[in-house]
């Protein structure tokens, strides 16, 4: 569709997470985008974040209506975010959206967290149905304040609308925590490398039992200016565009050479 065209049609956006359709970060993308279109919520019913891209087969998939100060909100889901924006799509509107925004997220998800996130999976799996779709978290698990991310969410998706992304392509967006005069700036970054050092706390629950908690810290690897982790780190809002596409295409051809026909032998 023509780019005048689109900018006279009202937009329709479709909005989910993974924190759940009661989290205040949701809360405040959807008042940022109703400014510029018309948004409809599906989410999941409850905290989901760090589910990937799971999704729900052996287990039937409930969807209710969700109420917030009264006032229809949207549509909670009792299943995952990449859940959520199938069926979403798949049934419950009544054509394919024109964007699709996740967020915003309480936590970063830069690095190896992108692997994890289900913010992150919620706008994948919008690529995968060809919706243009961006991922917006907000860099802090303290005490969040999710306006400006929301309306840095709402100015980017603008900008998507009148430019478009590569088919297979999603912006994954961090934000940093912090006063929005104290951000340096926006960067377009590449994934960084990061590894978490996990551990597991043994504890006791009420009845004596025992659990494990995890917990652990991270590791930052790549510590190179241009990478979405250290770009949020020197307070630069982090623009990273990213595909589900997850061959390594330099290893191919060394791989070509492994005589892999070998396999095929009985002995």
């Amino acid at each position: 569709m023509p780019v005048a065209a689109r900018q006279r049609k009202k937009l329709n956006i479709l909005v989910s997470n993974d924190d759940g359709i009661n989290a205040p970060g949701i809360h405040a993308l959807v008042q940022e985008l109703k400014k510029i279109g018309k948004v409809t919520v599906v989410a999941p019913d409850r905290q989901q974040s760090a589910v990937g891209h799971a999704i729900t087969m052996n287990f039937p998939l409930r969807v209710t209506k969700f109420f917030k100060n009264n006032e229809f909100f949207g549509y909670a889901v009792q299943g995952t975010p990449a859940d959520s924006v199938k069926i979403a799509v798949r049934t419950l509107l009544p054509q394919k959206p024109d964007l699709l925004v996740s967020g915003v997220n309480h936590g970063s998800n830069t690095a190896i967290n992108v692997i994890y996130s289900g913010t992150v999976s919620a706008a994948t799996e919008g690529t995968v149905l060809g919706i243009p779709s961006i991922a917006v978290s907000l860099t802090t698990y303290g005490e969040p304040d999710f306006r400006f991310a929301a309306k840095v969410a709402r100015k980017l998706a603008g900008v998507v609308v009148k430019k478009g992304l590569p088919k297979e392509t999603l912006l994954n967006v961090n934000v940093p925590s912090v006063k929005e005069k104290d951000i340096s700036g926006v960067m377009i970054t590449r994934q960084g490398k990061t590894r978490w050092d996990d551990t597991f706390d043994v504890r006791r629950d009420p009845a004596n039992k025992e659990y494990y908690w995890l917990t652990g810290k991270l590791d930052v690897i790549d510590t190179a200016d241009d990478t979405d982790q250290i770009a949020i780190m020197n307070n630069y809002i982090s623009i990273t565009p990213i595909t589900f596409d997850l061959t390594d295409y330099s290893f191919l051809p060394k791989m070509q050479r492994w005589q892999l026909r070998e396999l095929m032998k009985t002995r």
